[in-house]
């Protein structure tokens, strides 16, 4: 049974797993808007809100654990811009919609993306 099992595994290890969660996150932070599969989405999305409410109150502490995930550019966008832009905001700061099967193998695809 899969009683609280918790994350997708998707046929990778541990630290390539996390790996696929920052580049996602960092792209979805960069473009802020991201065409992926629905899983992929839906594992990356409390990764990332998590990580904008740490964006919006800008103390060092902050910005250094934000620091762990992400590289110069994208640590100024998510400090400077995004996490202003969400302070009024508890929760919900992204939203997925659901875009269809890919041609290719028939996986369900999904766009995920940050509210204005």
């Amino acid at each position: 049974m899969k009683h609280l099992k918790k994350g997708r595994k998707f046929g990778l290890k541990r630290d390539q797993r996390k790996a696929l969660l920052k580049r996602l996150a960092g792209s979805l932070i960069l473009k802020e808007k991201i065409k992926t599969t629905e899983a992929k989405a839906k594992e990356v999305r409390p990764f990332v809100e998590k990580l904008i409410t740490k964006s919006k109150t800008n103390s060092l502490a902050n910005v250094r654990s934000l620091a762990k995930y992400f590289s110069a550019k994208v640590l100024k966008k998510i400090v400077s811009e995004i996490g202003p832009r969400f302070k009024d905001r508890n929760g919900g700061y992204t939203r997925i919609t659901k875009t269809g099967m890919r041609k290719t193998d028939g996986a369900k695809m999904a766009i995920i993306e940050l509210i204005k």
